[in-house]
């Protein structure tokens, strides 16, 4: 890490937001859900950094809790999506009918696009934060199948797992100790990534209204309520584009400063 300067800057602006959703409480001027009273679309000022929106919140409040609400959402749907995908990943290597069969499903699921497939899923199962959560995973899983089946193949052929097989280690001793350590490089670069798509999807599903249910701050809700209202209050619709970009870009500096140590 301290040889990437990318690396640093994506994880002093990743670790800045996560501070800044953690201390929502303290910092936030007012009580994301509280109506104020004769508040309504206020401009930046009197004690509203952001302003109000169209129901009397103070949207700094609003934001400051939404990038708390995102950052729980990507960081519970992208585990679960890298801990199943990497299982089915080397599951696949061992049996060739499983690999046909998975290969086959992962294909019909990359098919769509993320924020498609996760609205399907929405529509299924109803809004909600579970429901992003495991529209996301849904989403990433496949990817991380493919990465991992990629890497066992190539690793499996290498001169040191060769020499393990040879000295008598078994396939699973192999897989474990010498295949799985070296892939977790390309995985730690994809779960970057992955953390960044799932931020868009969170907010895309919340700014058309079947992602994270109202009254809950969601930075995508608070952009969706800023459109409509954007000649009375500009700063209501930056407050959450700021962080939306933020977030993603401190996530693609991480997967980048990751590659570029591979290098």
């Amino acid at each position: 890490m301290t040889r990437s300067r990318t690396l640093l800057a994506g994880a002093a602006l990743l670790a800045l937001l996560v501070v800044l959703a953690i201390a929502a409480p303290l910092l936030a001027p007012e009580d994301p859900l509280r109506q104020i009273p004769g508040a309504n679309l206020l401009p930046p000022g009197g004690g509203h950094p952001l302003g109000t929106d169209d129901l009397n919140r103070d949207v700094l409040s609003r934001v400051l809790y939404g990038i708390r609400t995102s950052l729980i959402v990507i960081f519970s749907a992208v585990p679960i999506a890298a801990v199943i995908g990497v299982a089915l990943g080397f599951a696949s290597t061992a049996n060739r009918a499983a690999d046909t069969t998975l290969a086959r499903v992962s294909d019909v699921v990359l098919a769509f696009p993320a924020l498609i497939l996760a609205i399907l899923l929405t529509a299924l199962r109803g809004p909600g934060t579970v429901t992003v959560v495991l529209a996301i995973a849904v989403a990433e899983a496949p990817v991380f199948l493919r990465l991992a089946r990629a890497e066992v193949l190539r690793l499996r052929g290498t001169a040191y797992a060769e020499a393990a097989r040879v000295a008598g280690a078994s396939p699973g001793t192999v897989l474990t100790k010498h295949v799985l350590p070296n892939a977790l490089e390309p995985l730690a670069v994809q779960v970057a990534l992955a953390l960044s798509l799932g931020v868009f999807v969170e907010s895309g599903l919340s700014f058309v209204g079947v992602g994270v249910r109202p009254p809950t701050p969601s930075l995508g809700s608070v952009l969706a309520g800023a459109v409509n209202n954007w000649d009375a209050n500009a700063a209501y619709a930056w407050g959450p584009l700021v962080a939306i970009v933020a977030l993603s870009l401190a996530l693609l500096l991480i997967a980048r400063g990751f590659a570029g140590a591979r290098r």
